[in-house]
């Protein structure tokens, strides 16, 4: 099983409610806005500001 992309439309960034991108050869979720990737496992999106991934400028 896959993650579901049709989420994308419901899903939001907990920080700032932003729009989300999914990152598919990562399996991520960006905000753009705050610099941030949500990790999915396991086909889940984990939404914490705790679990997410700070972008640098490179990525």
């Amino acid at each position: 099983m896959a993650f579901d992309t049709q989420l994308m439309d419901i899903l939001a960034c907990p920080v700032c409610k932003g729009k989300l991108d999914y990152d598919k050869e990562n399996q991520e979720l960006i905000c753009k806005f705050d610099r941030l990737a949500y990790p999915i496992e396991k086909d889940i999106p984990v939404l914490l500001e705790n679990e997410a991934r700070r972008l640098t400028q490179e990525s």
